[in-house]
């Protein structure tokens, strides 16, 4: 609003650069982007630390293949980075949060160790700190490592193999049995002459052998003192763990290997809970993992009940906000959870049977994700959501966007850092996805799945009514929708969680609604049902639901204390 653009650029981008699923945000971005006035310059990171600037300017120049540039930048990153590492370990000295509250009662010598430990693990933590980008939570693994894989391979692209000999050497401090870098060596020993002395770095020498030491009086004090600790670090060597902690670490190690078992695994699996359900495509023909297709969970019949519901409930914007698409200005985007379908069938907008429906539909496609994917585990619904995106005719041409941007469903994806960060903003609980279809009378709006670069596409699915495809929601299936070009694209779109605590509230109150409906529809014996035949009098109440809402006949208009005309009942077969 001060029209000060370079700054308003710059605090943008910060702020993007740590959102960048912010969906208005981007917005903005793409806007200043189109504006002549402000330059190339002004998209700056004010939160960016020297040795990370200089790692994703070095990451871009090596992956355009412009390796002298890349050199530059990564060696200023490594520096940056060590440089970062001895400040922040030397600021793990003096005394630690919450030593004055100890009470020190087990003797002078116990609190030296305390007092030291603590110092010994907060200078471990350090490498986590300086190797998580601004605005992010968890660290790029093997931060140090990398940057001499990089550089070795840059080198050895300039010609310079004695830098890249170097760096090969410094990389096996970490990992000494890697058989990739072993070949370069035997085979940078062969080029340089057998006579030539090939060093690791005295920098890199000198971080590992004082981490090494490190950790060996910490995992001391951990086997024989008690307490924990979390190891930062992947190239620790096996033999440094004590023995009993290294059993921890196996069952840690199973249980999550356990869970993350692989749509190839089907025949290990129970059969499908509903006759006339089939699977049409599993993992290994979508050239993925935890992925599938399953094709008759619907009716046509179901299909074009649900799609009436839609069309008579969707409202403008994504169901909460008066918006359009949140994702395209290309698109309108409706959108009816189940508790508002209920709420609606509640007060005559629509029937309840569309509203029983959705609630059956997108349950019995819960019963079948779970048998397939977790079978013995139970999943809850994450969040439930009738969606519809219609094409704007008058603004197709040109059209370069999709209708829904690639994403991953419980973490943010990263394409050039080849990183998926489950982290807020991202539902980090959500472990399922699904998508169940109801049309297909429509141009675009298939799915498809990608590789880590958000680019190459992998596999893709095409809608048609009864169709679900259902897939684990992390990094290993980032997924977009193609843009509907003509028509109107109509799906249920689900999430599961293993978790409890985040299953959907909302489906709760709805399942609540329907039982105070059916309760408060039961007469009492011997009583009869009036009102049954269109030509009875129509002053007959039907019964008041337990949750005290108004019948249909005696709805309010918003600021009026009049009541509208008594509609004219009729019983219905409630599906």
């Amino acid at each position: 609003q001060l029209k000060e653009l370079d700054r308003a650029v710059a605090a943008a981008h910060t702020f993007f650069v740590a959102n960048p699923q912010h969906l208005q945000m981007r917005e903005d971005m793409e806007k200043y982007r189109r504006m002549s006035a402000v330059k190339a310059g002004s998209f700056r990171d004010l939160e960016a630390a020297p040795h990370w600037e200089a790692y994703e300017a070095g990451v871009q120049h090596y992956e355009a293949d412009e390796y002298p540039q890349a050199v530059a930048k990564l060696e200023e990153s490594l520096t940056e980075a060590l440089s970062a590492l001895e400040e922040c370990r030397d600021l793990c000295e003096g005394p630690w949060e919450d030593e004055d509250k100890e009470e020190m009662e087990a003797g002078l010598y116990e609190a030296i160790a305390a007092h030291y430990i603590q110092v010994l693990k907060c200078r471990q933590q350090c490498i986590l700190e300086v190797a998580t980008k601004p605005g992010r939570v968890s660290a790029t693994e093997d931060f140090i490592p990398s940057h001499l894989d990089l550089l070795q391979f840059s080198y050895e692209q300039v010609g310079n193999q004695a830098l890249a000999a170097e760096c090969s050497a410094s990389y096996l401090l970490f990992y000494p049995t890697d058989e990739s870098m072993l070949e370069k060596m035997k085979r940078y020993r062969a080029e340089l002459g057998e006579d030539t002395a090939i060093a690791a770095r005295e920098s890199i020498r000198r971080y590992v052998q004082t981490s090494l030491m490190e950790k060996k009086l910490i995992y001391y004090a951990v086997e024989h003192l008690g307490g924990t600790f979390s190891d930062p670090d992947l190239w620790t060597p096996d033999e440094l763990i004590p023995e009993n902690l290294k059993e921890k670490y196996r069952e840690d190690q199973e249980k999550q290997t356990q869970e993350t078992l692989d749509g190839k695994e089907v025949e290990k699996r129970g059969p499908l809970p509903f006759e006339g359900v089939v699977v049409t495509m599993d993992s290994t023909q979508m050239n993925g993992t935890q992925r599938v297709v399953f094709d008759g969970v619907l009716t046509e019949s179901q299909c074009k009940d649900l799609l009436q519901l839609a069309k008579a409930a969707g409202e403008a914007g994504d169901g909460f906000r008066a918006r359009r698409s949140p994702h395209t200005p290309h698109e309108r985007f409706e959108g009816l959870t189940v508790l508002k379908a209920v709420q609606l069938a509640q007060d005559g907008d629509v029937d309840w049977r569309g509203a029983r429906l959705l609630l059956q539909a997108s349950e019995k496609s819960r019963k079948i994700v779970e048998s397939y994917f977790t079978p013995g585990r139970k999943l809850h619904f994450s969040f439930t959501h009738l969606v519809c995106r219609t094409a704007v005719d008058e603004k197709q041409e040109g059209r370069m966007d999709l209708s829904h941007p690639v994403h991953a469903d419980n973490c943010l994806l990263d394409p050039e850092g080849q990183e998926c960060w489950r982290e807020p903003p991202a539902y980090v609980y959500r472990d399922y996805s699904g998508i169940l279809y109801l049309n297909d009378d429509f141009q675009g709006g298939g799915l498809f799945f990608t590789e880590m670069d958000a680019v190459t596409v992998t596999a893709e699915v095409h809608p048609k009514c009864g169709r679900l495809v259902a897939f684990s929601s992390g990094k290993e299936n980032p997924h977009g929708v193609w843009a509907v070009s003509r028509g109107r694209r109509c799906a249920i779109a689900l999430w599961y969680t293993h978790s409890p605590e985040h299953a959907e509230q909302e489906r709760v109150k709805a399942d609540e609604l329907m039982e105070q409906r059916a309760a408060g529809q039961e007469q009492p014996d011997g009583e009869e049902h009036r009102g049954t035949d269109q030509s009875s009098s129509s002053s007959s109440k039907p019964p008041i639901p337990n949750g005290g809402a108004r019948p249909v006949s005696q709805r309010h208009r918003p600021g009026s204390d009049k009541m509208q005309p008594h509609k004219l009942l009729r019983v219905r077969d409630e599906f």
